[in-house]
């Protein structure tokens, strides 16, 4: 049975929703008017509700098609703040720019960061020969713990010379301008889901899913990027046909 079927609206409106809200730089309230130009009346609660039931799984799809993950890896956290609350999201890209993994978590200490690792080489299916951080000092007993046989590299942003974190840093720029138009993550594990919804639509875009594979004829090589947004939307919506419905919620993995 479809993972759509008991919803008022059809799958390609369901999927069209979520695409824009993981992708574009709006609010759910602001969607909600981009379906009402086409005559879809919804509420702002209705298009974070399809995100978050959507979004992680859409993910995991996508992620089955995404390229081989390389074995240099660049950690970094990234603070977001609610309130006076803060969250902690955990990254790493590999050298080649594309996103092995992310975690969000609640605090920012040794627990999470052994979290983050053991999470990214079981989704990977990858051992990283070097990891490149900062010196927050959890790092290191993480990596000792999760990934023994791995050189750990401990550097900073501002290097004259040698290995430094400014390619994941910069890579935070996509995720923090997302955020921006946003009043924070409320809870992790929602903040999670989106999180990855997110970052697996950033991946196709960027040529890290191969969606040659997902879409026969597209062209992989010298898509402009208009020819590549048609693709990422088709992608979705043929990976959204193929969602089914569970026999019970999932639990969304932020160990």
């Amino acid at each position: 049975m479809s993972a759509f079927a008991g919803y008022r609206w059809p799958a390609e409106i369901i999927v069209m929703a979520v695409r824009w809200y993981l992708s574009l730089t709006v609010s759910a309230k602001q969607v909600t008017w981009l379906l009402a130009e086409r005559g879809i009346d919804v509420t702002p609660r209705t298009v974070l509700t399809w995100t978050q039931t959507f979004g992680p799984r859409l993910a995991a799809e996508v992620r089955k098609h995404r390229r081989p993950v390389g074995r240099r890896w660049y950690v970094d956290e990234v603070f977001l703040c609610r309130r006076s609350e803060q969250r902690y999201l955990y990254r790493a890209i590999d050298e080649h720019g594309q996103v092995v993994d992310v975690l969000l978590r609640a605090h920012r200490d040794t627990t999470s960061a052994k979290a983050f690792f053991r999470r990214a080489v079981r989704r990977t299916r990858t051992t990283p020969t070097h990891v490149i951080t900062d010196h927050h000092q959890p790092y290191r007993k993480a990596i000792q713990e999760t990934i023994p046989t791995a050189t750990h590299v401990r550097t900073g942003l501002h290097r004259a010379r040698g290995e430094t974190t400014k390619c994941v840093e910069r890579s935070h720029v996509a995720t923090r301008d997302r955020l921006r138009t946003s009043r924070g993550l409320k809870l992790v594990r929602t903040g999670q889901g989106f999180l990855e919804g997110f970052e697996a639509v950033y991946a196709m875009r960027r040529g890290h899913i191969a969606l040659e594979t997902l879409l026969p004829g597209y062209p992989p090589a010298g898509a402009s990027p208009h020819t590549t947004t048609r693709a990422v939307a088709a992608v979705l919506h043929a990976v959204g046909a193929r969602l089914t419905k569970h026999p019970r919620p999932a639990r969304l993995d932020c160990r």
